[in-house]
């Protein structure tokens, strides 16, 4: 991020000396001024790595801007302090610069200092400076002005400079556990807090923020039924569940997190519509991602710092795979690590979750997973993934054959004979789910068809979009239906459940 470190004040010429130099008339003349401008470059790339301002061929980020004012149509005499120039627009795209070696431009290390305005001598009626990109896309409007000393009049001109194009598609999920920075276990008898707030972060291909949706909700956050998610549940507003949808507000969503029970990690995952910028009317191009959050009843203890989870993990290759570790002890920010190379097409997040698709051969990888805490301490585990090679044939007769076309409903990877666990749901509250495929011609829309849904849930056949909702019945219960997705000619069909109140699906 560019530190402004300088703001001179912006002062406007009353009046020229009548000998200054550089051409022009004497200073007495009563013809009118005009001003321009104009940029060496109109159009600059996102400066998102925050490289430093610079001149030449190769200044990627930097434009020269040149003002020059006429009295009639002479230049206008010499000075110090004729011009007076300022971003008038898009302050946040960048900023400007004199880069002319004066150490009253720099600071104490010779870096040029950033301006949001500044003055100029006039040498031969003109004079330049320089604009400098930075990791906003947006217009940055330059405008400057001379004032004429024998009417006191002021000219001005503006010249535009287009940083980056931000495309408003989504293009990845970031989440992060804002506050506080710990979990612990509903009832947990340290005084931990049993509520956490989460804000995910939505970004394009340019890593802009994408714009507020249009209508309904544009990001789908669902706990996953993976370690300590009994009874635990999200919360936004008037929505409570273990799934929900919600509006982001300048590429950033907000929701919040209850704990169960149980200590461990929560897995959370996050889903984005590339096609729509909208997850209430179905998913077309799922953007997903996942996100651990540590559930612990001590922090700051003293206790040694620890990673929880199982020494050995198995994957098979081709399919949909995340696994999330937790830590105990320890003090935050935690940094995780993977040592000695995971199997190809998985990665370890910064919350400590190993997901992806691999494509590595058969056989069993060594993995050391280190984590560094806040206070320096280090914590390692000796990890095991054993990865089986993906399956030659159908596992029963009905199992259709699937193409590139891939079911991504909460990372479900199963045969249909298995069912696929959706985010729980209780009969206190309305369930919404928006069902997401990936793969083939992300051209053509996805159709959806669900075959045996519970009386409760309805699915909206309109426009075939993907959701369904409802309210369940009260009492433990697991319902279980179809779903299959079709886009042009590929086709996908998985059995799904739903557990409510807490029962138990096989």
């Amino acid at each position: 991020m560019l530190k402004i470190v300088k703001l001179p004040v912006l002062m406007l010429v009353g009046g020229l000396v009548a000998c200054g130099g550089g051409g022009g008339s004497s200073g007495s003349s009563n013809l009118p001024y005009s001003i321009s401008v104009r940029a060496e470059k109109t159009q600059l790339p996102i400066n998102i790595g925050n490289s430093p301002a610079g001149i030449g061929a190769y200044a990627s980020y930097t434009t020269t801007i040149y003002v020059e004012a006429r009295e009639g149509g002479a230049p206008i005499p010499g000075g110090d302090d004729i011009f007076a120039c300022n971003l008038a627009g898009g302050l946040d795209s960048g900023a400007l610069y004199y880069l002319d070696g004066d150490e009253d431009h720099e600071d104490d290390d010779g870096n040029p200092l950033a301006y949001r305005s500044v003055t100029l001598g006039s040498n031969s009626g003109g004079a330049s400076f320089h604009f400098h990109a930075i990791n906003k896309a947006g217009t940055a409007r330059i405008t400057c002005s001379v004032t004429n000393p024998s009417d006191n009049l002021v000219s001005s001109a503006s010249v535009d400079i287009v940083v980056g194009a931000a495309t408003g598609k989504p293009a990845n999920v970031i989440a992060t556990t804002m506050a506080p920075f710990a979990l612990g276990s509903r009832l947990n008898t340290s005084l931990v807090p049993d509520n956490v707030g989460i804000q995910a972060f939505i970004r394009d291909d340019a890593n802009q923020p994408i714009p507020n949706p249009s209508g309904g909700a544009n990001l789908q956050v669902s706990i996953r039924p993976f370690g300590a998610y009994v009874g635990s549940r999200l919360l936004s507003g008037s929505q409570s569940g273990n799934v929900l949808q919600v509006r982001t507000i300048s590429g950033v969503g907000q929701v919040s997190l209850s704990s169960g029970m149980d200590t461990g990690a929560i897995l959370l995952e996050y889903v984005a519509d590339r096609f729509d910028n909208d997850v209430s009317n179905g998913v077309q191009d799922p953007i997903v991602s996942l996100h651990a959050v540590s559930v612990n009843n001590t922090i700051g203890s003293g206790d040694p710092l620890v990673i929880s989870g199982s020494d050995t993990i198995s994957v098979t290759a081709g399919n949909s795979f995340a696994y999330a570790f937790s830590i105990e002890g320890g003090v935050g920010p935690f940094t995780w690590s993977a040592i000695g190379g995971l199997p190809a097409g998985l990665t370890l997040s910064a919350s400590g979750v190993i997901s992806g698709i691999t494509s590595a051969a058969a056989g069993d990888y060594a993995v050391v997973l280190r984590v560094v805490d806040g206070a320096g301490s280090v914590a390692i585990k000796n990890l095991k993934i054993t990865v089986t090679a993906a399956p030659t044939t159908p596992t029963t007769p009905t199992t259709p054959t699937i193409g590139p076309l891939v079911f991504t409903a909460n990372g479900c990877s199963s045969a249909v004979g298995t069912a696929c666990p959706l985010p729980a749901a209780v009969s206190t509250g309305s369930y919404a789910y928006a069902f997401s495929a990936s793969g083939g011609d992300t051209t053509k829309p996805v159709t959806w068809i669900f075959s045996g849904v519970p009386g409760w849930l309805t699915s909206a056949t309109a426009g075939n979009n993907g959701v369904v909702n409802g309210t369940p019945p009260a009492g433990a219960a697991c319902f279980n239906f179809l779903v299959t997705a079709t886009r042009d000619t590929l086709s996908v069909t998985r059995q799904v459940s739903i557990a409510v109140d807490g029962g138990v699906c096989p």
